[in-house]
Parts: structure tokens; sequence; C-alpha cells
């Protein structure tokens, strides 16, 4: 992901010289776990945040949605969680039992994509259905070649690779193409780091995976993506940026990032936020491979930021 930290916000460096020394005396920690989908703009947005606060420590873990949640947020041992999915109803209970109020904070769009080995040409374009049939939990130890997808495709088994339940990437590709949640096929290589799936794709020729377009668009020249039929329209649609933006391509889905509301009385941790939320539109979500949201969203995200801070008396 070393692009992902090469981006640079060209307001951001003119601050460098002017705010560096105003700055300094500004330290501290932001923890941060979660989403892998949402880790590269974390990532690249505390890249940033550190050349006008170097004494602030931001520290990103990529746990997936859940796990960030379960093991990480809700026990309070971090500040900010990565999502690639809302909050489920248990796991905000759970916060809340625990003194934890999350702010939910929509800060882009992602377009999960599939994405196949480059010397795959059958498969070009796939439906829900198509996908239902591969990666629902009725596949399980019965949908094990491509041909028992379709008999025109190869007889040679079927690899799959994908994110675990403690994923958002899961939660959202459950729910929204096998239509419930959690349901998966159990007999896939199930991993939370991206780039695992992305090199397993690229060296089997029978493999197909499923991630998020950040992760893709670093790697074009490695894998394939595969178009997904609009179940509207029925056009087979890639995954891109402009698509997604568009709304029409399928597996478009909202990013988010949840702040631990008490941890806004950190001066670390404020700074940070707000750099994040003002950054929303500088240009690096969409270098990164992901959609910005905007203006009114950005504006609507400040303005539960400003309303957080004077709940807490801060002004």
């Amino acid at each position: 992901m070393k692009k992902f930290l090469l981006v640079f916000i060209f307001t951001g460096v003119l601050l460098v010289g002017c705010a560096q020394e105003k700055e300094e005396g500004i330290s501290g920690e932001v923890k941060v776990a979660g989403s892998s989908t949402v880790y590269p703009i974390t990532m690249a947005m505390a890249e940033e945040f550190n050349k006008l606060y170097p004494n602030i420590v931001v520290s990103v873990q990529s746990t997936g949605t859940g796990g960030g949640f379960k093991n990480f947020f809700i026990p309070g041992y971090v500040d900010i969680n990565d999502a690639s999915r809302k909050i489920k109803p248990e796991e905000l209970e759970a916060a809340k039992k625990n003194g934890i109020e999350p702010i939910e904070f929509l800060i882009a769009y992602d377009a999960l994509t599939v994405i196949v080995n480059p010397e795959n040409d059958w498969v070009d374009c796939l439906s829900f259905e198509e996908l239902r049939k591969i990666w629902g939990p009725e596949a399980t130890g019965k949908i094990t070649k491509w041909s028992d997808v379709n008999p025109e495709w190869p007889n040679e088994d079927l690899q799959l690779y994908g994110p675990t339940s403690a994923s958002g990437t899961f939660d959202f590709f459950t729910e929204v193409v096998i239509g419930k949640e959690d349901a998966h096929r159990k007999d896939y290589h199930g991993t939370e780091e991206d780039n695992t799936i992305i090199q397993a794709v690229a060296r089997d020729k029978y493999a197909m995976g499923y991630l998020g377009l950040a992760y893709y668009l670093e790697n074009k020249d490695k894998v394939k993506a595969v178009k997904i039929k609009n179940p509207e329209t029925g056009a087979c649609v890639e995954p891109s940026i402009e698509n997604a933006r568009s709304g029409e391509y399928p597996l478009t889905r909202p990013l988010y990032i949840y702040v631990n509301k008490e941890s806004l009385k950190k001066p670390a941790v404020r700074e940070f936020v707000k750099f994040y939320l003002e950054n929303l539109d500088s240009g690096i979500i969409e270098e990164i491979g992901y959609v910005p949201v905007d203006k009114k969203i950005k504006e609507e995200n400040l303005r539960k930021f400003e309303e957080a801070l004077k709940e807490l008396g801060i002004e």
C-alpha cells in the first residue's frame, strides 16, 4: 500500500511551514482499529495529519469491522473504529453498556469488487444469481468446480478467497448479494488481509475473490475485475469510481468511521477527527480508489462533530 502513503493534500502541504511550529505543543496518541477497506483512507489521513502534528502518533490496525467493534472499540481500547458497514444494534447496545457512545461519520463510498485471475477467459460478467450459487451457504461441499456453476465453464476446482465473518465486507456481501445476514458458504479461504486475497487469485487461474475497490485498483496488473449485472437494468457494469458515484454499479456501499465521543476530550483525537472530516473532499479519498462524499454530507459531519464538542463542554 505504498501508493496510499504518498498522497499529498495541496493545502496541507502549504500549511506545514506555518503550522508546524504552532502545533508541536500538541502530543498524544490516536488509536484506530476496524475495517481493512477503510484502513488505507485512515492511513493516508494519518500521514497528512502528521505533517501538521508531528508529535501525535496515529496507530491504525486492520482488524475487520466486526473484529474492531468487538475486540477494540466496545471494550474502550481504541478511539475510532473504521467500518465498511453501519454499526449493528447489538454492537451499539454493548458499546453503550460499556460507557462508549459512538458517533457515526459517513466518509466515502466503495465499489465492492469480485476478482479472478487474468487468465480466466470464461467469466466476464456475473449476475447476483450466479454469485449466490457460488458463495451462498447451499454451495458448501456441492459447488466445488467451475462447471458446477455453468457446464460450459472448465471442469476445474473452484478456489475461493474472501474476508472472514468479522469483516464488514463479508456482512455487506452476504446481506446484499446472498440476501441474508451471515449466509455464506463455509468452505472457502477466509482472511482479513486483502493483499492475501490479491496474491492468491493472482497465482491461481481458477481462483476467485472479493474485496474493496482500492485494493483491486492498486493491483490491476495482477488480477481481473468481473463486471456485475445490475438487477434493475440488466447491464453488466464494471467496478469503478465513476460507476459507484453514478449508482450504476450494484455493489456500491457506504464507508464510515465511528468515534468514541468521550475520546474527543483528548486534544490529539479531537484534532485528528477534525482534520479527517475537513479533508473528505481534498482528493485523497478519490486518489486511493473510493468515492468521496458530497459537500452536504461533509457539512453534516462537521456539524455533528461541533455538536459533540459542545455537549462535552469543549469550545
